[in-house]
């Protein structure tokens, strides 16, 4: 069973916010919620300071709060799959907002924008496609939670394609993120396959996950220390 993680390198990742807005392209968000944000602080002591930056997205945890709240109250709008992947219906979420409120890492968003990307309201091409033709993570809603999906429509369509050993390789199997960061600073692959990449740098890198004292056990690493790889 392949098990689906993403690897951030803070040393290598220089904030060009490439993949913030490759993220936006791919799945439609809008500004008021984001999938993909990037993080900036300054470490040192002046003069010798210089920043440090740091993509965040959802940590798709093994142990998810998002969804152990929204079982509690019996909406059970959130799922995790087979692969790790932790999902939002739009359809069952009530909009209460809990997953939010519970999140250590801020991740699920409300979208309380009917423009643009809402079909006929006019602004981009996108509105041109009929709902039931967009995958299920693309057919917005107002009022209801968002967040970061892994691209789970490219991973769901490498696996019906038989191809899961291509993600993290082919660009029609990988999210969209992880394919333009022009330094390399993002690697996603299956943690299950001990010659993957991820599982190399994971294991050589000291990458670590943030926040471990939550118990969520995130599926996102980063690497705070470390040179190539």
């Amino acid at each position: 069973m392949a098990k689906f993680v993403r690897v951030i390198d803070t040393k290598r990742c220089m904030g060009c916010r490439a993949c913030v807005a490759a993220c936006a392209v791919e799945n439609y968000y809008v500004p008021d919620a984001p999938w993909n944000v990037m993080m900036e602080y300054e470490v040192g002591t002046f003069p010798n300071v210089r920043k440090v930056f740091t993509a965040m997205n959802c940590m798709h945890c093994e142990h998810p709060s998002c969804k152990a709240a929204c079982d509690a109250i019996g909406v059970k709008a959130i799922s995790k799959n087979r692969f790790g992947v932790v999902l939002i219906d739009y359809d069952k979420c009530i909009g209460c907002g809990y997953c939010a409120a519970v999140c250590p890492y801020g991740v699920p968003q409300m979208n309380t924008r009917v423009a643009p990307l809402v079909p006929g309201k006019g602004g981009v091409a996108y509105e041109a496609i009929p709902a039931s033709e967009r995958h299920p993570t693309h057919r917005k809603k107002v009022k209801v939670a968002e967040k970061c999906t892994f691209c789970w429509h490219k991973l769901e369509r490498a696996v019906a394609d038989g191809k899961q050993d291509r993600i993290g390789k082919d660009q029609a199997y990988t999210p969209t993120c992880d394919l333009v960061c022009p330094t390399q600073a993002r690697v996603f692959g299956d943690l299950d396959d001990p010659n993957s990449t991820v599982s190399r740098v994971i294991g050589d890198k000291r990458a670590t996950q943030l926040k471990k004292e939550f118990g969520t056990r995130p599926q996102v690493y980063y690497v705070l220390e470390g040179g190539d790889y």
